[in-house]
C-alpha cells in the first residue's frame, strides 16, 4: 500500500481534529512535526516515535517527507506554505487559505514554480454528504440548481480561543473560521462562478469583539443563488434539526446546553482563556487522546442545507440524502464511514502519488476567500459586493 510521509506544522486544535483520520487511515505515517510548545513536541514524539521540532524550517527540510499538513493559525498559513513549497514539499493547508488574496496570489505561485500540489482543507465540502449531492446534482435527474439554503447555529464564539481568534483583522471571527466551510460547500453544489453578494454581520458581544453570525445572499452565472446563516452565539443549536448527530458526525445530548458559556464564566482574562484552550488541545493536560474518543458512526457535516433544483430537492444528512421528487420522498442511505474524513486524504493521496489535480487546490479556496472578504466589505458599506477574478469551478473532481 502506498502511503504518504506526513509532516505536521502545528499541533493545536486543527490537528486534533484531524488525529483520528490520521490514526485510522493506513495510507498516512506521521513521520515528523513542529510546534512551539514543549509539551505537545514531547507528547508527539512519545505517540509516534517521530522527531518533533520547534522551528518549520527544520521540519521542511526533512528528506523523509512527502507532504506538510499546515495546521499553524491562520495568520501563518501563507509563510507556512511559501517554507513547504521551497523545500519541495506537497502542501495539505487549513482553511482559510490565507487572510489576503496576495497571500494566497503567493501561496499559489510559490507552489506552481516547486511543481507541487496545494490542498486546502478540511472544508466540510470534503464531507460524502455533500460530495453524493453533487454527483445527484451532475447526473441530470433533477434538473438545474435554483436555489440553495444553508445555515447553522452553534456554541463558535463562546468556546476557548486565544486573542487573535477574537479580532477579525488578524483572521478571527465567524466569517474566516466558518463561512469557508458553507461557501465552498454552495459553490461546489452550485456548479458555477459566483457573481455577487449582499452580507451582514453580527458582532453583538463587547467582550468578544469580533464577528459571531452573518447572513448573505449569494448569486452565481447560471442563475441560481445561496442563502447563508450562521450563528455563533451558542443559544439555538441546529444539531437538533440534525437527530442531535453533532458536526464531527458524533451523537451529542440536548443536556449539553450551555456547557461552552459556563467554562467561560471560569475564566477570568484573555491569557487564562488561552491557556485553557492549549490545555486542551494536543499536548495539554486536559487533552482527550484521539484513540479515547468514541468511533463517529456518522458523516462530518456543517448544519442543515437544501438544494432546490428544477425537479427535485436534494438534503444532504449525516447519514444519508434525501430526494424530495415531484411525486415520492427518498431516502439514499450513506454507508457509515470507516475512517472520519477519509476524503482529504483520498484528494492528498491522488494528487501526490497520481499527480491529479485536486479539487480543493489554491485557486479553488482563493475564490472562497474573497467571498467571505466581499461578505465583510458587503456588510461594512451596506451594499452588493460583486465576485471577480474567480475562474471556472465546473472542473472534474
Amino acid at each position: 500500500m502506498k502511503q504518504i510521509r506526513l509532516g505536521i506544522v502545528g499541533l493545536g486544535r486543527a490537528f486534533s481534529l484531524m488525529l483520528p483520520t490520521f490514526l485510522a487511515d493506513a495510507r498516512v505515517q506521521l513521520a515528523a512535526a513542529c510546534d512551539p510548545r514543549e509539551t505537545a513536541r514531547a507528547q508527539f514524539e512519545a505517540d509516534f516515535d517521530a522527531p518533533a521540532f520547534g522551528d518549520v524550517e527544520a521540519l521542511a527540510r526533512r528528506a523523509d517527507i512527502d507532504a506538510l499538513y499546515i495546521a499553524s493559525p491562520h495568520q501563518f498559513h501563507a509563510a507556512h506554505t511559501r517554507i513547504a513549497a521551497l523545500h519541495g514539499k506537497h502542501v495539505l493547508v487549513e482553511k482559510p487559505m490565507a487572510l489576503s488574496l496576495a497571500e494566497c496570489d503567493d501561496m499559489i505561485a510559490a507552489c506552481r514554480a516547486a511543481n507541487v500540489h496545494l490542498i486546502v482543507g478540511h472544508c466540510h465540502s470534503f464531507d460524502t454528504p455533500y460530495l453524493r449531492t453533487r454527483e445527484l446534482i451532475a447526473s441530470g435527474a433533477f434538473g438545474d440548481v435554483k436555489m440553495i439554503q444553508a445555515l447553522n447555529y452553534t456554541d463558535y464564539l463562546y468556546r476557548p480561543r486565544r486573542p487573535e481568534e477574537l479580532k477579525t483583522e488578524e483572521g478571527g471571527g465567524a466569517v474566516f473560521s466558518q463561512a469557508a466551510h458553507q461557501v465552498d460547500i454552495v459553490r461546489m453544489l452550485a456548479g458555477s462562478r459566483a457573481t455577487r453578494i449582499r452580507a451582514a454581520v453580527g458582532n453583538w458581544d463587547p467582550a468578544r469583539p469580533t464577528e459571531g453570525a452573518y447572513t448573505a445572499t449569494l448569486w452565481f452565472e447560471n442563475g441560481a443563488f445561496a442563502t447563508l446563516a450562521y450563528n455563533g452565539y451558542g443559544h439555538f443549536d441546529s444539531d437538533e434539526w440534525t437527530g442531535w448527530i453533532g458536526e464531527m458526525g458524533q451523537t451529542r445530548s440536548a443536556d449539553e446546553y450551555g456547557v461552552a458559556r459556563r467554562k467561560l464564566l471560569k475564566v477570568a482574562s484573555r491569557e487564562e482563556e488561552a491557556l485553557l484552550k492549549a490545555a486542551g488541545t494536543y499536548g495539554g493536560n486536559a487533552y482527550t487522546p484521539a484513540a479515547k474518543v468514541p468511533d463517529a458512526r456518522r458523516h462530518q457535516h456543517f448544519g442543515p442545507l437544501i438544494v432546490s433544483c428544477e425537479g427535485g430537492d436534494l438534503r444532504p444528512m449525516p447519514d444519508s440524502i434525501v430526494v424530495y421528487g415531484d411525486e415520492r420522498r427518498e431516502r439514499i442511505e450513506l454507508d457509515a464511514p470507516e475512517v472520519p474524513r477519509a476524503e482529504v486524504i483520498d484528494e492528498l493521496m491522488a494528487a501526490v502519488h497520481c499527480d491529479t489535480a485536486p479539487l480543493h487546490d489554491g485557486v479553488w479556496a482563493r475564490g472562497t476567500l474573497e467571498i467571505c472578504l466581499a461578505m465583510l466589505r458587503s456588510s461594512a458599506e451596506q451594499r452588493d459586493v460583486l465576485i471577480g477574478g474567480e475562474t471556472s469551478i465546473t472542473k472534474e473532481c
